[in-house]
């Protein structure tokens, strides 16, 4: 989503998730790096959408229920193109 507005990121971590149970909960951690000029627009738009009032749908592919927090079925890994 922020790439998507124009704020260059980085994660680290991403591919630690295939360890998870193996090291411990702290080093498996996901984190989002963004350059200090970028960060009061980037929280923005973090803060927008956690807030963001988001309708439940039902998955085109599986027909399965998502919670409007998921862009992703949980059931088949389908993306939501109406997600905002």
């Amino acid at each position: 989503m922020l790439e998507s507005e124009g704020i260059e990121v980085r994660l680290s971590g991403e591919g630690l998730g295939a360890a998870a149970g193996e090291l411990p909960a702290d080093v498996v951690e996901v984190t989002l790096w963004v350059a200090p000029a970028q960060l009061a627009v980037a929280k923005s738009f973090i803060e927008h959408y956690q807030t963001a009032d988001r309708p439940e749908w039902h998955c085109q592919q599986c027909g399965e229920m998502n919670e409007g927090q998921f862009e992703i079925c949980w059931q088949c890994g389908w993306e939501n193109d109406s997600a905002d």
